[in-house]
């Protein structure tokens, strides 16, 4: 009963059920049916993760005890890692792989996906390797860092009988859900003007000691691996709010590069960035995304009503109103939830909802490169 429930309200997006309903109900229903539940016991997919960097260990610590999927495989081009991973994660030898014999997995039955966690660039060369090899494919978002790669990607994927998946965790997270209900369900009528904004100054505290994106060794800082700054990384999540939120795609942008306190770090990729986006209903987003500064905040304002999440995009536990009171669900384990149901879709031999497929990555970098125009010109740019 647990299982079909939640999934239920997962592909629904949460439509169709009250917000207070879900609020005052849903923490105890969640606790009351993981006792009663029968386990799963069925084939697993077995998962090999391209790239082991920080997000890796995230993804990974919440895979323990997935439903549907195993860790199964990992790929590094770091033998350290490879040590040290086939030890906690218990990976058979036959299951690790470097970036130079990746293309071996092909003959490997026991990896059916690849989630990709390498830096933007990097995304499309194994996103078709995969492929290419016969696995499912899951990537990191941003999904490429050009329309041009994500159609080959897309392609790629389409051609070898695969599907393709962008890892957006917060399709699967309830806050976002209910976000996402408010605002296309017109619960407080049309909701005309957005504030999404997304900005750290550490970028992730998993790792000890917490990394930095202002280290000039990072990453994010060469424009080449990560095709821009905290706009590619961090941006794309206020721009699928807005998306979400609305049930919409942006008409035109406009944008504004923020200021650069430190010119020797941030001389390839900028510090902060904001943009505007119209969308045809009319309504209106304002957006920033930034490693100068900490922010972490989500609000939407319809005709007879709002609501916000604040903290509303990275990692939470998110805390939200609206205007019928609190918006708080019981936290989850969102990669866990993300692949948990991914798996399942995939060993039911059916299709991935459009949502978390390549198609959506590529509206996602249609709009952040529109943006970036808009940035460096100073005009509006329409979408098509």
């Amino acid at each position: 009963m647990k299982n079909i429930s939640r999934r239920s309200f997962v592909n629904k997006f949460g439509m169709g059920v009250g917000a207070s309903v879900i609020m005052t109900t849903l923490p105890s229903f969640m606790v009351e049916t993981e006792k009663t539940a029968i386990p799963y016991t069925g084939k697993k997919i077995n998962i090999a993760l391209c790239g082991l960097g920080i997000y890796a260990k995230r993804v990974a610590e919440s895979m323990q005890g997935s439903e549907y999927c195993n860790l199964a495989g990992i790929v590094t081009g770091t033998p350290a890692k490879a040590i040290q991973w086939k030890e906690q994660y218990n990976i058979p030898e036959k299951n690790i792989y470097n970036y130079q014999n990746f293309d071996e997995i092909v003959k490997n039955k026991d990896i059916d996906m690849v989630y990709v966690i390498l830096p933007n660039s990097l995304h499309k060369e194994f996103v078709v390797r995969s492929a290419k090899a016969g696995k499912h494919v899951i990537t990191e978002k941003p999904m490429a860092i050009t329309v041009k790669d994500c159609e080959e990607m897309i392609k790629a994927c389409n051609d070898n009988s695969v599907q393709l998946a962008v890892g957006y965790r917060l399709h699967y997270e309830p806050t976002h859900l209910e976000i996402k209900r408010l605002g296309q369900e017109k619960v407080f009528g049309q909701v005309r003007y957005i504030e999404s904004s997304l900005g750290y100054k550490t970028y992730d505290t998993i790792a000890k000691p917490p990394v930095d994106v202002n280290n000039p060794a990072h990453w994010r800082l060469n424009k080449k691996l990560s095709g821009g700054g905290p706009l590619m990384d961090l941006g794309i999540y206020c721009i699928q709010a807005c998306r979400y939120i609305l049930g919409e795609e942006p008409i035109s942008v406009t944008a504004q590069f923020g200021t650069v306190n430190d010119k020797k770090r941030f001389s390839e990729t900028e510090e902060s960035i904001s943009w505007q986006m119209v969308f045809p209903s009319g309504a209106m987003a304002n957006c920033n995304s930034s490693v100068g500064y900490n922010i972490d905040r989500t609000y939407a304002a319809a005709d007879a009503g709002s609501f916000e999440l604040s903290p509303g995009l990275s990692y939470g536990p998110y805390e939200g109103k609206s205007t019928n009171g609190p918006i708080k669900f019981a936290p989850i384990k969102q990669q866990q939830k993300q692949l948990d149901e991914i798996s399942k879709l995939l060993l039911e031999n059916k299709k991935l909802p459009v949502h978390i497929t390549g198609e959506e990555g590529l509206k996602d970098i249609k709009v952040i490169n529109a943006i970036y125009k808009a940035a460096e010109t100073g005009k509006k740019v329409l979408l098509s």
